[in-house]
């Protein structure tokens, strides 16, 4: 039966378009806000809102009253969440997916394949999200649910390689390998991951070998110290005053190890053994009259004193030696003993093995350290008096 607008009409079409210029459309969007009143209709709609309000956003409400209701069965519920989160997760809110998709999951559906495909979700979201191991967790659950799910596989394959786990990536490829060997991502992911496991393999192996040779240069070393009966203290705090034994003293020094020789980070400088098996010592000199200081990154234990204080204080002394009196000859050199308060004279000849091997000499920090005085000057005798010197 024709309609009185029939499409096979002309005049009645005609008709129609008249009547439609002329009378107002009931309901119509507002011209002069029609974009905004457009955005609340769900169809249309860039984004959801983060909060629904049933007054402002009345067809939304009730699609989503619609989508949770409890009426639906564990199913049907879980089944909404599920599109809610792929809805998010095709407009990249990965976030708001993995709310969506755990949502679903809460359901506890009877669903082996729904939940299957919920938790693969949910890994796909996280993995975006950075989250890689709980990318990893839900894959693997979703593998448990359901063994051959080949999305389940490839994610876990995935998560392996950016978590560095290569050998567990290529067994995940190798699983879903035995299922679908022409599977070209799989193909592709074990290739990437095995790549990664050469490589990963020989840097392991490098690192071993670097390592090993750090470790024996540092024996070596170590026992190049022991050998010498040098000692180095372990500890500021000062032994008890009715202890005066030298046998005690033992107590004080440190293990042989490289912790009592720190002192790299602070002067970029530590005992090395050279090619010849020769120790070479960072060595301070302080001088106590001008709180000035020298150091020698690398002094040889067979050189002397008297070599280096040639050196620096030569032709060209240093601009704090106004008086021009610090000269090899007229110099003093003192090693200090903390824990008993005395200072012990340095011949300026001698090596620093000799001092070093000392009985009374302890390394602190690494860096054996000398005073430095004018010998007769004004300021060396006040220094000198109250103190106990051998």
């Amino acid at each position: 039966m024709a309609t009185q607008y029939d499409s096979d009409d002309d005049d009645g079409m005609d008709a129609f378009m008249d009547k439609f210029k002329k009378e107002k459309y009931k309901n119509a969007l507002n011209e002069d806000n029609w974009e905004a009143e457009l955005d609340k209709i769900p169809i249309f709609m860039k984004s959801a809102p983060e909060h629904i309000d049933p007054k402002e956003y009345p067809e939304l409400a009730c699609l989503q009253a619609m989508l949770h209701d409890e009426d639906c069965t564990p199913e049907e519920l879980a089944e909404n969440f599920k599109s809610e989160g792929n809805a998010f997760f095709k407009d990249k809110d990965y976030k708001k997916a993995v709310v969506a998709y755990t949502a679903g999951l809460q359901k506890k559906c009877e669903d082996l394949e729904l939940n299957t495909v919920l938790l693969t979700n949910r890994a796909a979201a996280h993995f975006h999200l950075g989250n890689m191991r709980s990318a990893l967790n839900d894959a693997a659950a979703a593998r448990k649910l359901k063994p051959d799910h080949l999305k389940a596989l490839i994610r876990g394959a995935q998560c392996c390689i950016e978590l560095r786990s290569f050998a567990d990536a290529i067994r995940w490829c190798d699983e879903g390998l035995k299922l679908c060997p022409t599977d070209r991502k799989l193909q592709e992911l074990r290739a990437a991951a095995d790549k990664h496991k050469r490589v990963a393999d020989r840097d392991a192996r490098k690192a071993r070998v670097k390592e090993k040779k750090v470790h024996d240069e540092k024996e070596n070393l170590l026992a190049a110290i022991k050998g010498r009966g040098i000692k180095l203290l372990r500890s500021t705090k000062p032994r008890p005053a009715e202890s005066d034994s030298d046998n005690e003293a033992s107590e004080f020094v440190a293990e042989l190890s490289l912790d009592g020789l720190g002192c790299k980070e602070a002067t970029g400088a530590q005992v090395c053994l050279d090619e010849q098996g020769a120790l070479q010592w960072p060595v301070f000199f302080l001088y106590p009259e001008h709180q000035q200081s020298d150091f020698i990154s690398a002094f040889h234990e067979n050189n002397s004193f008297i070599d280096h204080l040639a050196v620096m204080f030569g032709e060209e002394l240093p601009p704090w030696d106004v008086d021009r009196k610090y000269r090899p000859q007229n110099l003093q050199l003192f090693f200090e003993d903390v824990e008993r308060e005395t200072l012990h004279r340095v011949c300026p000849e001698s090596t620093l093995l000799e001092v070093l091997q000392h009985k009374r000499f302890f390394i602190k920090a690494g860096t054996p350290s000398f005073i430095v005085l004018v010998d007769g000057s004004p300021f060396s005798s006040k220094f000198l008096t109250g103190k106990k010197i051998k």
